[in-house]
C-alpha cells in the first residue's frame, strides 16, 4: 500500500502522491474541456474547467490512492443534450480523460527518455518522471475498463447499445457493484487483482521507451 511508504520512504510517497494528483486532475479537466468544446458549459459553470486539483479530487478516490495505489476524481458533470454531436458526443467526452493520460504518457515519456542517460535510475527527477508515466498509464487503462461508471463502458454501450440494449442495462445495474468488489478484494488480499491488468501495459510502455 502506498500509505506504507509515508514513514519508510517519504520522498517516494510524496512523489507518487503528486504524480497521481497530476494524473487525476488532468484526466477530469479534459472531460470538462471536451464537453465545453462540444457546446456544454455545465462543468465550466461548476468551476470544473480548472487545473486546480481541489476542483477534481474525490475523497473516496483519494483514500483509494493511499490504500490500493491508484484512485479517481469526482465525475465530470455535463449535459449530453447540450452537446453538438448527440450521437458521438458522450463518447468523445468519456474518452477525453484517457486521452489526456495518453498525452501525458507521451510528454513525460519523452522527457524520461532524454534525461535518463544523464542522471540514471536513482535520481529523484527520473523517479518522478517514471511515476508520472506509470500512474498515467494505470489511470488510462483503469478508466478504459468496460465497467460502469468507468469510461470504457461508454464505448461498449455505444457500439452494442442500439442492437443489444440489455447489455447496457446489465452493465449499469451490476457494473458498479462488480468494480467495488474488485477494489475491496484488492484491499483485503496481499496483492492487487488490478496488477494483472496493468502490468502488461506498463511493460509495453517501458519497452517502447527502452528503459528498464
Amino acid at each position: 500500500m502506498l500509505i506504507d511508504k509515508l514513514f519508510s520512504e517519504p520522498v517516494d510517497f510524496f512523489a507518487i502522491f503528486i504524480a497521481l494528483v497530476v494524473s487525476i486532475t488532468f484526466h477530469e479537466f479534459f472531460h470538462v474541456l471536451v464537453a465545453r468544446l462540444l457546446g456544454d458549459q455545465t462543468g465550466e459553470r461548476m468551476g470544473r474547467l480548472s487545473l486546480s486539483p481541489l476542483a477534481h479530487l474525490d475523497l473516496l478516490g483519494t483514500l483509494a490512492v493511499l490504500f490500493i495505489g491508484f484512485g479517481w476524481g469526482k465525475p465530470a458533470p455535463y449535459n449530453p443534450y447540450n452537446l453538438k454531436n448527440q450521437k458521438y458526443g458522450p463518447l468523445l467526452v468519456a474518452l477525453g480523460g484517457p486521452t489526456s493520460n495518453l498525452i501525458l504518457i507521451i510528454l513525460f515519456g519523452v522527457a524520461l527518455k532524454i534525461f535518463y542517460p544523464f542522471f540514471g535510475p536513482e535520481n529523484y527527477l527520473i523517479k518522478f518522471l517514471v511515476y508520472l508515466v506509470v500512474y498515467n498509464t494505470i489511470l488510462m487503462v483503469f478508466n478504459l475498463l468496460p465497467i460502469p461508471p468507468l469510461e470504457g463502458s461508454s464505448l461498449i454501450k455505444i457500439i452494442l447499445g442500439s442492437k443489444y440494449p440489455q447489455i447496457g442495462n446489465f452493465l449499469d445495474s451490476y457494473g458498479p457493484r462488480f468494480l467495488f468488489a474488485l477494489i475491496l478484494i484488492s484491499i483485503i488480499l496481499p496483492f492487487s487483482l488490478f496488477d494483472y491488468i496493468f502490468r502488461p501495459f506498463l511493460t509495453l510502455v517501458f519497452r517502447i521507451l527502452n528503459i528498464s
